[in-house]
């Protein structure tokens, strides 16, 4: 009951982003559906018939079967099979695992270095401030998408080379907002009595100014996680992203892309579509609660 009751106290942020969540129904339903995707991300291969990337486990006479149909093995495939044999649904929910975690990673990461040298810049100010800006508006002047084909076309393909270059370039979106935040901030009474009594500067960064800064973080790093997802599956459908040993959404799009007009719409329509709910569910998710947290817009 206290557990409940604390959730539904509005002067916190937990509670104010939960009651404005429930307040929303199309704020409700995205947020229902993000949790459910990303459940179904991480019970993956408990919930799959199939590891399709389990060569032991797929049969080439079971290659581009349409949705509904049944293999010689009795097993039926409700959403097709691509061109290797493999269930399309297990194959999803593997790439949306993939897409998933890259997305999130390069999230947190990207938000984390940049939250640091947002705050550094702001707290600092002088030559620090300026050469840190400076090569933020470097990064922001440059097309994301641009700067990452140029990395992975010098890196390679692999997972942690996308998420190195997805990383490369979000981390400065957060750093602007976290030095505007803090900015605001710093100049307040309680920023110069932690000053006055002698605390250490890291205790007034991330004790003080960070928590003061976190509701712009939050729906950033939200809309951040679908931009690095979307950006991943660009990426792999160009074929300099992930390889195709590796499963994503993005892969799976290409993988089907090449037969679509052959009338095998299933391999490509499917990963699609649960691409676009996806990052549709995020986004929908994030701008509710850029509404909750920014008082100029008005909960509505």
């Amino acid at each position: 009951m206290s557990i409940l009751a604390s959730l539904r106290r509005e002067d916190t942020l937990t509670g104010r982003l939960t009651m404005g969540i429930l307040r929303s129904p199309k704020a409700l339903v995205a947020t229902l559906i993000c949790l459910l995707l990303f459940a179904t991300a991480l019970a993956g291969p408990w919930l799959t018939p199939q590891n399709p990337y389990d060569l032991a486990t797929l049969d080439i006479l079971d290659a581009k079967l349409p949705p509904g149909e049944q293999s010689m093995s009795g097993l039926t495939f409700w959403l097709g099979t691509d061109g290797q044999g493999r269930d399309m649904l297990s194959a999803m929910v593997y790439g949306l695992r993939t897409s998933l975690g890259v997305g999130v990673f390069s999230g947190l990461v990207a938000l984390m270095v940049g939250t640091v040298l947002g705050l550094v810049a702001a707290y600092f100010g002088g030559r620090i401030d300026t050469i840190i800006m400076r090569i933020v508006d470097l990064m922001l002047g440059l097309p994301t998408i641009l700067v990452a084909l140029m990395l992975l076309a010098l890196l390679g393909q692999g997972v942690w080379k996308v998420i190195f270059a997805l990383i490369l370039v979000q981390w400065a979106t957060f750093a602007r907002a976290v030095r505007s935040a803090a900015l605001v901030e710093k100049n307040k009474d309680y920023v110069e009595a932690a000053v006055t009594l002698g605390i250490g500067t890291p205790r007034i960064l991330f004790g003080h100014l960070l928590p003061n800064c976190l509701p712009p973080l939050i729906v950033i790093g939200m809309l951040q996680v679908a931009n690095a997802i979307s950006a991943e599956a660009t990426l792999s459908f160009l074929g300099i992203g992930l390889p195709i040993t590796e499963p994503s959404l993005g892969l799976l799009i290409a993988n089907g892309y090449q037969v679509l007009m052959s009338g095998e719409y299933w391999i490509s329509v499917y990963p699609g579509l649960l691409l676009l709910l996806l990052v549709f569910s995020i986004n929908m998710t994030g701008d509710r609660c850029r509404e909750i947290l920014n008082p100029r817009l008005g909960e509505r």
